[in-house]
């Protein structure tokens, strides 16, 4: 049912071969006047193909003796191919074929599937397959649940599904392809509907397992307040009393939390993990990169060591005894608050009571890796409360269907201070004026970053990079204290670097893509983005968030070379225009498409089969409306289908 057709083609009519034009998909008929096997750079079978109005030859580079015998001289024969120049005029390579008789029936008057395949599974082998579920489907139409709830004149379910298998010749074709048609649409209302609805009911049934009841403490929690050296904006504040209200119940919390770059997210976390530590639970964050995850610590060891709550480090690049170390105080639980990376969910790993796991960045994690620290907090007959965070804003309805097992929290302002950061593009020819601009910048007591290249996905291709582009600033800007960071550093050596910069002891930084997020430094006012053209609007924005971080104004200059692709020009021009997260956020999600977005072309997240986030998004004010209807008027058609359409494990839904 939901192997629906790529595109179409029209075979429903004969093409005179002496009316053909290259590059035509077009059904001929006629006779074969001449076969032979030909030995030139290739072995192939050439067939003459004649109807009256001219010739067209059939060429064949693999073959049978079975092929060879019945495409002979005087076999009729009905070809449809694309049609191509070739040596001797216009030939088709290797088109689909059949020989007929004398009583051949007309052409099929429904325009012809083509489906996704792989090798080994032809189109006709599918068809065939396809003809018999129509079959069926003419005995035993599919329950339609949603009759109620579409529009008049919208098809029924079996309609939609009988119309795309077999579209009628006068069928809008492009119609068809751009899947805009009413029967895609009625078939993706469907799917979208039944994702939702399973996300949800995952979500109510998480509401029926038990969690440790986290309550705030008001002392604990006014003497974190007290040590901020800044006061929370409002929107952190409705954040964190949302939290709040989830940990004190006796169900896992599971929020999304969603944040600009800059906009506060880690310490509204940071809070969370106070009221765990005053219940003598621990917590477990869980960064991407090393980096960040080394960001993270530093600021929650800052937050909460003064506090008595104690704070550490686990990463995959931890000598074996600080390991030990680290991994006993995890199991005693004197690590009250544990900071990693992927190493937090490998076996080694005990908690001896995880009651809060929050996920920085979580589309960056497979769902697996998601379950399996997940894993470390279950025991007691208890699962953990989860907060995930992420710095990609994802708009309203889109988050209210992927997430929809997810309470979500928005965090849609900056601290009070934070300047806009103006941002330009320049061509690659004018990187020399940028340098002298550098040393005026730094002259005045402020520093900068320059991002190299990004070359390849390569950590060591990259890194090499940055050592070259390291050098020659350090010479072109003699007075200048220059420093370089990337992937391939030590973990210490890398904050060792983070820390002189940090404290103005650098005054440029060159640094990979390493830097995109965890690091803040407010004395840091430039930042320049080589190769800006190659980099996504997500990526960008994440870059540029590295400054604008304290109260003075901030540059963003974004090199490119020449040509710009008309999508890399648009991407500049959208960076030029906003630094709204959101806004950004949707234009990314309208060139790079939901998958990118929301991390769901890793194993476990909603798979959409027929319907597209995308292109189907004016679906989802009505998805949301139609699901909540089927659960208050008529919960009985929820379970089946959800059956028709959700498939694998529902413990991927948790998390």
């Amino acid at each position: 049912m939901c192997l629906l057709p790529l595109r179409y083609e029209d075979r429903t009519a004969i093409r005179a071969v002496g009316s053909l034009q290259p590059g035509e998909r077009v059904l001929v008929e006629g006779e074969i006047a001449l076969a032979e096997v030909v030995f030139r750079r290739r072995r192939s079978l050439l067939c003459k193909l004649v109807d009256g109005t001219g010739a067209l030859t059939l060429r064949f580079f693999h073959f049978t003796p079975s092929q060879q015998r019945t495409l002979a001289r005087g076999a009729r024969v009905r070809c449809f191919g694309e049609v191509r120049p070739g040596p001797t005029g216009l030939e088709m390579v290797h088109p689909e074929h059949r020989v007929i008789g004398a009583n051949e029936p007309e052409p099929t008057a429904a325009l012809t599937p083509i489906y996704p395949s792989t090798e080994g599974l032809h189109q006709a082998a599918l068809r065939r397959l396809v003809e018999q579920l129509l079959a069926r489907l003419e005995r035993e139409p599919l329950a339609d649940y949603l009759w109620d709830q579409v529009a008049r004149g919208s098809p029924t379910i079996t309609d939609a599904i009988r119309y795309l298998h077999r579209p009628p010749q006068d069928a809008d074709a492009a119609l068809l392809t751009s899947g805009k048609h009413p029967s895609q649409r009625r078939i993706a209302l469907e799917e979208l509907i039944a994702q939702r609805l399973g996300l949800r009911r995952s979500g109510a049934a998480q509401r029926m397992e038990r969690a440790y009841e986290l309550r705030a403490e008001g002392a604990e929690l006014a003497r974190f307040r007290a040590s901020l050296p800044f006061a929370l904006t409002r929107a952190q504040e409705t954040a964190a009393a949302e939290i709040l209200a989830d940990l004190g119940r006796g169900t896992p919390m599971n929020r999304l939390l969603q944040g600009d770059v800059g906009s506060g997210k880690t310490v509204v976390a940071a809070l969370a993990a106070v009221v765990a530590a005053a219940a003598q639970c621990q917590t477990a964050v869980m960064a991407p990169t090393e980096l960040l995850a080394e960001q993270h610590f530093a600021s929650f060891d800052h937050w909460l060591a003064p506090l008595g709550i104690g704070v550490t480090l686990l990463s995959g690049s931890q000598p074996a005894r600080a390991r030990a170390g680290t991994l006993a105080s995890i199991a005693g639980g004197t690590a009250a608050v544990v900071v990693g990376t992927h190493a937090l969910f490998q076996e080694s790993v005990e908690f001896r009571r995880l009651a809060l796991v929050v996920v920085d960045e979580q589309h960056r994690f497979g769902v697996e890796q998601r379950l399996l620290l997940r894993a470390k907090g279950e025991s007691d007959q208890r699962s953990p409360h989860q907060l995930i965070m992420t710095a990609t804003p994802i708009p309203r309805t889109l988050a209210m269907t992927a997430y929809a097992d997810l309470d979500c929290s928005v965090i849609d302002e900056l601290p009070p201070g934070r300047q806009p950061v103006k941002t330009v593009a320049l061509p690659e020819e004018r990187r020399p004026e940028l340098v002298e601009r550098i040393a005026a910048h730094c002259a005045g007591g402020q520093q900068a970053y320059w991002v190299c290249p990004l070359i390849e996905e390569s950590e060591a291709v990259d890194s090499s990079a940055a050592t070259a582009l390291e050098r020659e600033l350090a010479a072109a800007l003699p007075k200048l204290r220059v420093g370089l960071i990337h992937g391939r550093m030590k973990a210490a050596d890398k904050e060792l670097v983070m820390r002189t910069f940090k404290a103005a002891k650098l005054d440029l930084l060159v640094a990979t893509t390493v830097i995109e997020v965890g690091v803040d430094v407010p004395n840091a006012t430039l930042m320049i983005v080589e190769n800006a053209e190659r980099m996504g609007l997500a990526q960008l924005h994440q870059l540029r968030g590295r400054v604008g971080r304290g109260s003075a104004a901030s540059s963003c200059v974004l090199l490119y070379k020449s040509p710009l692709s008309e999508h890399a020009r648009e991407r500049l021009g959208v960076m030029r225009a906003t630094n709204d997260g959101f806004e950004i956020a949707q234009k990314d999600l309208q060139l790079r498409g939901p998958g990118e977005v929301l991390g769901t072309r890793q194993t476990g997240i909603v798979q959409l089969r027929v319907a597209d986030l995308l292109r189907d998004a004016d679906l989802l004010p009505s998805v949301i409306e139609i699901s909540e209807r089927l659960l208050t008027e008529h919960p009985d058609r929820v379970d089946p289908l959800i059956r028709r359409w959700v498939r694998g494990p529902t413990e991927y839904a948790k998390v």
